[in-house]
């Protein structure tokens, strides 16, 4: 599909109740927005990159690193219960009117995921271009935390979340699972307009454990700069 026009939003709310700050925090020496920017630039298939913040130092450091904050965003869409898909919504709707054309297709890339790469985000729209499904939605295996190990509490005593079934003794005999990392969300555009990230034919693109970290503590941070720095070796 070569006539794709495809927004990236990459959405950079000021407030952080985890880690203050935190979308612009350094990473490695970087902003933790610029990392997400730097592989929304790198990537053969995004045509615009907009940032979608209602912080005006966040504004600042976004274009510093290269990306284009067109507008703040409307205090209605600033707080912590604004949902993601009313955020892109917003910022589709003001790409499309200040740029005088339709996109096809619309990536959300949060900047909590500063791992991702630019191959990453080519190879999900690659998927969601000639797949024909209505959304591509990135996942990573979970590994040692299979939801057979997993338990509620009763009365402080542990009881399991699943059933296993019965003959699966082995953890080689359970099935692959795999979560969400909020990496990448590519989703056509009739599809966010019906306000969903998934629509009804949803593909899964598996990353990596060591690319699917999410930030949201102090620990994250931690983690994701020695595998940065082991990326550089």
């Amino acid at each position: 599909m070569t006539d794709a026009r495809v927004l990236a939003v990459i959405p950079a709310r000021g407030g952080s109740k985890g880690v203050p700050r935190k979308n612009i925090r350094l990473l490695a020496g970087v902003p933790l927005i610029a990392h997400t920017i730097r592989a929304a630039q790198a990537a053969q298939r995004v045509d615009r990159i907009l940032v979608s913040t209602d912080d005006a130092e966040i504004a600042a450091i976004a274009r510093q690193w290269g990306a284009d904050v067109p507008f703040l965003r409307p205090t209605e869409l600033s707080g912590d219960r604004a949902a993601q898909i009313d955020v892109v919504l917003h910022a589709l709707r003001q790409a499309e009117a200040l740029d005088g054309v339709r996109y096809s297709h619309v990536l959300l890339l949060q900047p909590t995921a500063p791992l991702r790469t630019a191959d990453d985000i080519d190879a999900a729209l690659q998927l969601l271009l000639t797949s024909g499904c209505d959304a591509v939605v990135s996942y990573t295996p979970v590994e040692s935390a299979h939801p057979f190990y997993m338990v509620t509490l009763e009365d402080g005593r542990p009881k399991p979340l699943l059933d296993v079934p019965a003959g699966m003794t082995a953890r080689q005999q359970y099935p692959e699972v795999y979560r969400r990392n909020g990496a990448i969300y590519a989703t056509r555009r009739e599809v966010i307009l019906r306000r969903s990230f998934y629509g009804e034919d949803v593909r899964a693109y598996i990353m990596p454990p060591e690319r699917s970290v999410n930030i949201d503590s102090l620990f994250d941070f931690e983690l994701a700069e020695f595998l940065l720095s082991r990326r550089e070796r």
